[in-house]
């Protein structure tokens, strides 16, 4: 057996195991948790099948951010967990159902790969690397389509940041030009005093 192979099995158990973690513990914390750790794994047997950009996406798009989001959520909200398992039983005769389902889908599929390999990865990727590969395609045969989804992504996050900029009045606000046009005399204003001698000489004879 190849290093590979042992590499392959080992992401793989683990990944199972992380997985029915996610779906088993009480914790919402800790499933998160088991969830990054799938995730990992999901993201070295990617590496294995030679397939390093999803790796690599997988890897900063949902653990660096998506789980971030979702562990800051999961430790900031008041999460009732009796509610939230209280239907588990009821539902799990159709849940089950769906997973086998599915499975038989996925073991079909790789079944059926086993049984006619063909290599459907083009020459080219072989020669200059999977991720350089996928760059050139995307740049050349696929330009028309990667400049929509970035107009469509750039439209998304004006329009979050739009509804998410309110004037609110409990809420200060500070207008950077009007910051900017602050001169040094709007800030400190020096005043001269004269010495409150009468009122030491006062004290001093109290005393």
């Amino acid at each position: 057996m190849e290093f590979t192979s042992i590499l392959f099995y080992v992401f793989s158990a683990v990944l199972v195991l992380a997985s029915l973690q996610v779906i088993t513990t009480k914790n919402p914390v800790h499933a998160a948790l088991f969830l990054v750790l799938a995730f990992f794994n999901a993201a070295g047997i990617w590496m294995l099948l030679k397939a390093e950009f999803l790796s690599i996406v997988l890897v900063l798009v949902y653990v660096g951010a998506v789980m971030v989001l979702f562990l800051f959520v999961v430790m900031m909200l008041d999460i009732n967990l009796d509610k939230l398992r209280a239907g588990f039983w009821s539902h799990f005769p159709v849940a089950a159902l769906v997973g086998v389902v599915v499975v038989l889908e996925m073991s079909a599929v790789l079944w059926k790969g086993f049984l006619r390999p063909d290599n459907h990865v083009p020459v080219a990727a072989d020669q200059i690397g999977n991720t350089k590969y996928l760059g050139n395609m995307i740049f050349t045969q696929y330009t028309y389509a990667f400049e929509v989804a970035a107009a469509i992504l750039l439209l998304a996050i004006v329009a979050a940041v739009a509804l998410t900029l309110r004037r609110r009045k409990d809420v200060r606000f500070v207008d950077p030009a009007d910051a900017v046009k602050v001169k040094r005399s709007d800030r400190v204003r020096i005043i001269s005093m004269k010495p409150d001698t009468e009122a030491r000489q006062t004290a001093h004879q109290g005393e």
